[in-house]
């Protein structure tokens, strides 16, 4: 199968620049708790970025939708792992807009994740709830997943190991000060670091 069988099954890879690798993509307006929290004054999803410059793109918009779409084929998984393993980079993002749909998407990743084993996976979420139906052993080892803080300036959520906030002050995240680029970071992708505080932006 090549690129563009790929693409029609799946919807296609993104290519964020900021990222050392590949990512995916889904309607920031099918965010189960995002959409909402994008209502809410203070809220890490208030003012989302997915929701305005090039994703109100019509193309953008499309493609998104296409993807998904595209979850419920049954030859996603597989599909998916094989753009993914055709790829050079090593490292790959879940969602750099959008989130997990359900707990049956959540398992179609880790079956994605398990058919890529020499690349490191990352899903920043908010879906606690989704989250709340499984335990962090039955992530795959190559799949690091942060739940997300919902408040700016927020305490780190207590019930996943790995987090991220959004602060005003003392940010981790080394972007801004690079040129809003990872280039050599991959602690979004450590385990080993149960916190990310990215600056707000």
């Amino acid at each position: 199968m090549n690129s563009q069988e790929r693409k029609k099954i799946t919807g296609g890879l993104s290519k964020p620049s900021k990222m050392p690798g590949y990512a995916y993509n889904l309607p920031a307006t099918e965010c189960h708790v995002g959409a909402k929290l994008a209502k809410v004054p203070g809220s890490v999803c208030h003012g989302c970025y997915a929701l305005k410059g090039r994703y109100r793109f019509k193309a953008v918009k499309a493609a998104m939708n296409r993807r998904l779409a595209s979850i419920d084929s049954e030859a996603w998984t597989a599909t998916m792992a094989a753009d993914i393993n055709a790829r050079t980079s090593r490292f790959f993002r879940w969602h750099d807009s959008g989130d997990i749909q359900s707990l049956d998407h959540l398992h179609k990743i880790f079956d994605v994740c398990k058919l890529t084993p020499d690349v490191a996976h990352w899903l920043p979420t908010r879906e606690a709830g989704i989250l709340s139906k499984l335990g962090p052993e039955q992530v795959p080892a190559n799949l690091t997943i942060r739940l997300s803080a919902t408040m700016i300036n927020g305490s780190p959520p207590k019930s996943w190991p790995l987090t991220s906030t959004v602060v005003t002050k003392g940010a981790s995240c080394p972007a801004p000060g690079q040129g809003n680029a990872c280039r050599d970071c991959r602690n979004c992708w450590d385990k080993s670091i149960k916190n990310i505080a990215y600056g707000l932006h």
